[in-house]
Parts: structure tokens; sequence; C-alpha cells
């Protein structure tokens, strides 16, 4: 349940608390690498319980002991089978135990995985496997008509290809781990601290995606500061995740959990409808907490819980507070990247900034800059790109020198976000920089845009691009998604477009508006809206046009 913390009322008594707390983080020893951190941890925590994958009928729960002994087993086994310091192991498995086995038995080999969603076709696992120079593949037998679809295309030997889950007649040819190998030999090379653990592939909102490269000071980082950024007093031991382990959420939270001598318990796939079933019955203390979940109806149970903290990710900050209050807990923004891990954070003592739509201050390790287009530092309240460096942030995307120029300018990395920073040094996201819309002179950020049509009632969802437009460049297009149970006609395109004209400049008004039943989402469940704008060539049609006052 919900602490009763002393509560800071404004920046002056919050400022010394985060400092002390940075400093703690920062002061805080990191292991070798990960796979002497899981040594520490197993010795630490032996005859605890560190996961549960909840789902699985048998073998989905383990001790630390026991998950070492596993991780030992595999890493013997995948060195039996040629993988080496520097091996890159493609990995396409579901939410089982043999995800984080893998992983870790990689890492301890100083090899690198690199993991793939499991809902790729034949074409997407060619791509990742080729442009990852993949020289293994660890595969569940359920994944494995996507391999096959290659045929003579496929990159990989078929003794290179280790076979996961139920045996079929027709998988014979394909390799398996060994379950009772050689030992390791005892002088295995080991990795160093900025040696590469994982290759991880990006969502690709824009054609394929790219790989970036992690190396064990990132997880080992990004665990660190998950674990101890809620402060000592939080305890929170029992860990969901609910996210696919190909997508790097999980992983890091298993992480965390080791590091504070926790439990990780690990859903088979996403359930908005679950999702606080398993909050209640696992008594679960932290978890990354999707929108989805608030927008079911609310029940008398849904504070019924034992959560101390919860992440939230672009909430709607008219709906921050009710959050906090319907489900009986703390809920602090952040905001992250697959390519520079954590990078703002609000802090748990941040309550008089519920409701104020930051997405936080500097997190531990990370220093954070606002620039304008040439490079040049912004001050206070001027909107620019956010750019981040710190130890531990992405090596550079594998194998893409053009990307990676593009995307560094010097050690800085250049986030592609629009935010702007107040005086107290909170951060405030405006938009992608690529997600503007650009009308008759005017930028209009779609995030801003979204944020409007959310705060109506019978909008459950939003998506805004820009349409190409002889006369303006781009005119704004708004995609709607409305609450279970809200007819069209209960949120009518002149409607909208009235709550809209109430909230935002006219430029800004969408002049399109086109109903969906879903919107498409990337892995990490961000709106797809790549997908939306490769439907068809004409964006206006399907939609409402409120200067023509019809339909297309």
């Amino acid at each position: 349940m919900q602490q009763n913390d002393s509560k800071p009322k404004d920046w002056s008594e919050l400022k010394p608390l985060v400092e002390r707390m940075r400093a703690n983080i920062e002061a805080a020893p990191l292991a070798r690498n990960i796979g002497a951190f899981i040594d520490e941890r197993a010795l630490a925590n032996g005859d605890k319980t560190l996961w549960t994958f909840f789902e699985e009928s048998e073998g989905g729960v383990a001790t630390y002991s026991e998950a070492r002994s596993a991780i030992e087993q595999a890493a013997a086994g995948l060195y039996a089978a040629g993988v080496r310091k520097g091996s890159h192991v493609a990995v396409m498995l579901p939410n089982i135990p043999a995800f984080p086995v893998t992983w870790l038995a990689l890492a301890k080999l100083g090899a690198v995985m690199v993991p793939v969603n499991i809902g790729y076709t034949g074409r997407e696992l060619n791509y990742v496997l080729t442009d990852s120079q993949a020289t293994h593949l660890v595969i569940h037998a359920d994944c494995l008509p996507s391999y096959e679809a290659l045929g003579a295309e496929a990159p990989l030997r078929s003794s290179a290809v280790f076979l996961i889950g139920n045996d079929r007649d027709t998988t014979d040819q394909y390799a398996r781990i060994d379950r009772n190998p050689p030992a390791l030999p005892a002088d295995l090379p080991q990795p160093a601290l900025d040696d590469l653990v994982n290759i991880q592939y990006t969502s690709g909102t824009t054609g394929f995606p790219k790989g970036c490269m992690l190396t064990h000071r990132y997880w080992l980082t990004i665990s660190l500061v998950a674990a101890m950024r809620g402060g000592e007093a939080e305890n929170a031991t029992n860990i969901l995740a609910a996210q696919p382990f190909f997508y790097m959420d999980p992983q890091w939270l298993t992480l965390m959990a080791m590091r504070v001598g926790g439990q990780v318990f690990v859903a088979r796939r996403a359930s908005a409808t679950r999702f606080m079933d398993w909050v209640r019955t696992y008594k679960i203390h932290y978890c990354l907490f999707p929108e989805i979940v608030y927008q079911q109806a609310p029940k008398p149970s849904d504070a019924d819980n034992e959560l101390k903290r919860v992440s939230i990710f672009g909430f709607n900050k008219e709906k921050h507070a009710d959050f906090e209050r319907r489900y009986n807990t703390i809920a602090r923004e952040s905001f992250g990247m697959t390519e520079v891990g954590s990078a703002l954070f609000l802090p748990r003592e941040a309550y008089h900034m519920v409701g104020s739509g930051s997405c936080g201050m500097v997190a531990p390790f990370r220093e954070a800059q606002i620039t304008d287009p040439e490079g040049n530092v912004l001050p206070a309240g001027e909107i620019g790109e956010l750019c981040v460096r710190g130890p531990g942030i992405m090596r550079g995307y594998y194998r893409k020198p053009e990307a990676n120029e593009a995307s560094f300018r010097g050690d800085w990395f250049r986030t592609g976000d629009l935010f702007w920073r107040d005086a107290e040094g909170f951060h405030y996201i405006v938009g992608r920089l690529k997600d503007m819309i650009r009308r008759s002179g005017e930028n209009i950020a779609a995030r801003e845009v979204e944020a409007a049509l959310t705060e109506m009632p019978q909008v459950l969802e939003a998506a805004v691009v820009g349409v190409k437009d002889a006369a303006r460049g781009e005119e704004v297009k708004a995609y709607i998604v409305l609450q279970p149970g809200v007819s069209e006609a209960e949120a009518s395109p002149e409607m909208i477009f009235e709550h809209c004209k109430s909230r935002l400049a006219p430029f800004k008004t969408p002049r399109y508006v086109e109903y969906r039943d879903t919107l498409p989402k990337t892995p990490s469940e961000k709106i797809a809206k790549q997908k939306l704008i490769a439907e068809k060539s004409d964006l206006r049609v399907g939609s409402f046009d409120r200067v023509t006052n019809q339909w297309i």
C-alpha cells in the first residue's frame, strides 16, 4: 500500500534529497560484468526465489541458486556448440525461463545476444540475422515456421540453430543445447564492463530497425538506478514483468530484482484485463503500469493492492492524481530510450509535481542538455532537442555509420525528442523532432494535439500525423479510438473539432478525423504511426474533412 512519506512541498526541500540519492547511487560499486553480478547475487540470496513464470505449467519457478545453475549449464552447452566470447547469438523465444537463462549464459561467456521479436516474419527475421551477423540462433519451436520460410535463403546452418520447446518430427535436423555438457574451461576469458552483451534492435518506426550496441555496464547501471531511485525505505522486492522479454524492460527488471534480493513475476504475454489480478495475486510492489489498464472501467478492488510505486510513461497529466487515488500508490513519470537507458526520472518525493506533465530530472550517471539545430545549448524555458551522455549509454548502432554520425554530436546522443526545461531542472517533452507537422510555416507538435484530444472523455486513444497539402505544406489529421461503448454520434467530428478549438490555436486543430477500432502498436506498445501512414497513398481517404464538411 502507498507509504506515508514525508512530503516535500517544493524544490528547496526536494533538492537535497535528490542530490543525496544521486550521490548514493553513483557511489554504489558495479560488478566487473553481468556474470560476476549473478554469482554475487546467488551467493547472497541462494534459496530465495528469483523468478516465477506464473503461466508455465512446470519449471517456471527458480531460486537464485537454481537459476545460477541453469545459467552455468546453458553457458557450458552453448560453449560446447561453438559459442565463444564475441559470438553473436540471436534469441527468438517467448516469455519462458529459457529466455533469461540464455541471455545470462551468453553474458557469462562474453557473447552477444540479439533478441528477436517472436512475431517477426521470415523476411524480418532474416534481416536481423544478417544485419547483426549472428552465427547462431536459439529459437522456440512455435517460431520455427518463420525461419523455415526462408528455405534455401536461410543464413545459418541447421547445426547452428538451437531448438527450444516441444519436439516435432520435422525438427530433427536442428540442434539442441546439450543438457549435460562438459564443464566450462577454468581459464574462460572474462568480458570487460564495457564489452558488448546485447545488440538490441529498436522498434523501427521508419524502415528496418537499428541494432543498439549495449554493454555490461549499460545493464548493470540501468538496474542499479531502477533499484535505488525509490529509496531504501521503499523495499520493493516483488516486481512484475508483463512485457515481452525480447524488449528491454523484462531484462533490466530481472536484474533489478536480483539487485534488491527480490523476485520477478513474469507473464507469458501482456493482458490489460488480467493485469490488476496479477498485481494482487503476487503482491506486486513495483511495475511498469500500462495506461490501457487505467482505461479499463474502475473497480472497487483497484486500490486493494500492495503497490509501493509504479512507473508511467506519457500519462495524461490531468488524470495523474486520479491514478494515484484509484490505485492507492505513487506513480512517477520518467524518460528513457534503448539507446541511453534511464535518462530522466521524477523522484518519488516529488509530490508537488503530480499532474505537471514533467518527465523529471536528469537520472544518475547521466547528463542532459537541450540544444538548437546547430548544437547550441538553450536556456530554461526554450524548446529544443534533448541530448544525453554518460557512462554506459549505447556504443552506437551496429554497422550503421551514417546513423551514428546523425545521432551523435561528440559523445552526446541526440534523442530526436523535443523538450523544454524549467528553472528547477524538471524536463517536459513536447514531441518527436520528426513528429512535427509543418502547416503554413507553423510548427505543430503532434503530441500536443494528441494530448488535447485524449482530454475529451469519449476518446480512448489518438494519433496525429501530417497530411501533404499543396496550399499549406501539411494539414493535421487525427486518428481516433473511442472509449468502449461510445458511438461516433456521441463523439462526432464536429464535437472533436470544437473540443480542440477550445484548447488549441486554430492552426493546430485537426482538419481531418478518422475513427479506428484500434491503432497499430510497436513491441513497446507505442503507436506505430508509420504503419498508419503506409496504409494508403492518400491519407485523406476515410476521413471527415473539417473544411469541406464531408467524408472523403
